[in-house]
């Protein structure tokens, strides 16, 4: 700052400051002056110290000489010191009255060098006076406070009469006050010791647990459960409707004529079968005949005694609480037990292979109701399908080496080796489910390979599943034919042959 500065009115608050400058350059012949603040409102002239006088309304405050807003020649002016935020000196002040500031007020604000509240070093005192409203920027920081209930008395009385006049501040506390609505008391933080109880309750209730269902128990659970769903729509009189069940056995067809309720009997005792090997209970109980029984002899041993028409609610319930528990179980093992053998009397069937069985005979069974009572019934999924057609066509070598044993088929041209290649029929099955298998004709123990194959047959999978349970003929199947004759009607009756009771 180069020479004295003019000003035309002299404000305190805006000139306020405890350091002194001098001016950047002096008059000529003026001798330089000691300029250091004792603390005192003295001022030091060419070595002789003179008081300041006070100007009125600015305690504590010398006024330069010169005369009222013209400073003298060699006045010092003063840079005024950055205000303090009113929040940076601790708490609010209260508003002071209208009648202005306490007395003693001005004599403390004029000793400089006194420390500030809450400080650890002097503060320069605040000279200004206490305006008696506070800043909008500190009203508008009160709001949360007010919104809370938080203010003292005068603060809040300030606040709302600031509402009163600022839109913007009456918008920002009306949101906070419905924002404070939204808060709730404080809670207890020990955990109710029951939560993790009420928890599980209610997950639980809105989806049961479930363990998955193997995949190869998974076209038991279907047929099973739409099977059960055909039955509870049925009355007392359907459940006494004649039902014929059919089978091929050996070189020609039978069939035996039952209720509803003898063939749901039926299928519960062949599902005993597969639940003794699980550790189960017998559904027949003590009349189940002795040693290894096959389907037939316990079918006929539950007839006996049900006296062939079993009542509904004896068979129903009995059988779709058996049928939960296989597949319940099934689903626990898992793979675990998928190989364990199951016992059918003259032959045996791994644990996956004798539900893929089983879910075959429901589905077949399920027709020939629905068929008796006149209701639609819908062939099974297509990958559920599949894995019933495979099962068959699986069980095709074993079926052939059974009918040669017994006379029934021409005995093989050329025996091999296990695990080696031999002659090949092409079994191509339509449809959903279908696909392609190679099947053995010389041995269950050869390996079918598509560049020995001597014969091909083409069937729908739909037919195919009725031949292979007895219910058409391998006369009457619909085959597409390629190759030797005798290789294909040995196949053909095998498959016929797959069915029983």
């Amino acid at each position: 700052m180069n020479g004295p500065e003019e000003y035309d009115g002299y404000d305190p608050q805006e000139r306020e400051g405890h350091g002194r400058q001098e001016p950047d350059g002096a008059h000529p012949g003026e001798a330089r002056e000691d300029t250091r603040d004792t603390g005192d409102d003295h001022e030091t002239h060419d070595g002789r110290e003179t008081h300041a006088p006070h100007r009125p309304g600015a305690p504590g405050r010398p006024y330069p000489s010169g005369g009222r807003g013209a400073p003298g020649p060699a006045a010092r002016p003063r840079i005024p010191a950055p205000r303090t935020a009113a929040e940076d000196r601790g708490p609010l002040p209260d508003v002071p009255p209208a009648s202005g500031p306490a007395p003693g007020a001005v004599d403390a604000a004029a000793r400089p060098g006194t420390a500030g509240p809450g400080s650890g070093h002097p503060q320069q005192p605040d000279t200004a006076p206490v305006e008696s409203e506070l800043p909008h920027r500190v009203l508008k920081s009160l709001l949360g406070a007010w919104a809370l209930a938080a203010c003292s008395t005068e603060e809040t009385t300030a606040v709302e009469t600031h509402l009163t006049d600022c839109a913007s501040c009456a918008d920002e506390a009306l949101r906070l006050r419905n924002a404070v609505g939204l808060l709730h008391p404080a809670d207890n933080l020990d955990l109710d010791p029951l939560l993790r109880s009420r928890v599980l309750e209610g997950c639980l209730g809105r989806r049961p647990a479930r363990i998955p269902v193997p995949e190869w128990a998974a076209p038991y659970d279907a047929e099973t459960a739409k099977l059960d769903a055909l039955l509870r729509d049925m009355g007392e009189a359907e459940w006494r409707a004649p039902v014929r069940l059919r089978w091929f056995d050996g070189e020609r067809p039978v069939a035996r004529e039952t209720t509803v309720a003898g063939v749901i009997g039926h299928l519960m005792a062949v599902d005993g079968m597969v639940a003794t090997a699980l550790g189960l209970a017998d559904p027949l109980g003590e009349t189940a005949p002795p040693g290894r029984a096959g389907p037939a002899d316990r079918t006929q041993s539950l007839w006996r005694t049900t006296g062939g028409h079993p009542a509904p609610q004896e068979t129903r319930e009995p059988w779709r609480e058996q049928s939960h528990a296989l597949i319940r179980t099934a689903s626990f093992v898992g793979r675990r037990a998928s190989e364990l053998a199951v016992s059918y009397g003259e032959f045996g069937l791994p644990l996956r292979d004798a539900f893929l069985d089983r879910a075959f005979e429901c589905w077949v069974h399920a027709g020939d109701i629905a068929e008796a009572v006149d209701y639609p019934y819908r062939a099974p999924a297509a990958g559920h399908l599949h894995h019933l057609v495979d099962l068959a066509a699986r069980l095709l070598p074993s079926a052939l080496a059974d009918r040669r044993r017994a006379g029934l088929a021409a005995p093989p041209q050329r025996l091999v080796e296990a695990g080696a290649p031999g002659r090949t029929l092409h079994l191509e099955v339509e449809g959903d489910g279908g696909g392609h298998w190679y099947i053995a004709l010389d041995s269950p123990a050869a390996l079918g390979t598509p560049d020995r194959t001597v014969a091909h047959i083409a069937l729908d999978g739909s037919e195919f599943c009725q031949l292979a349970a007895g219910h058409i003929s391998p006369d009457e199947a619909a085959a597409g034919q390629y190759g030797e004759r005798e290789a294909i009607r040995d196949v053909l009756f095998a498959t016929a042959s797959l069915s029983r009771l």
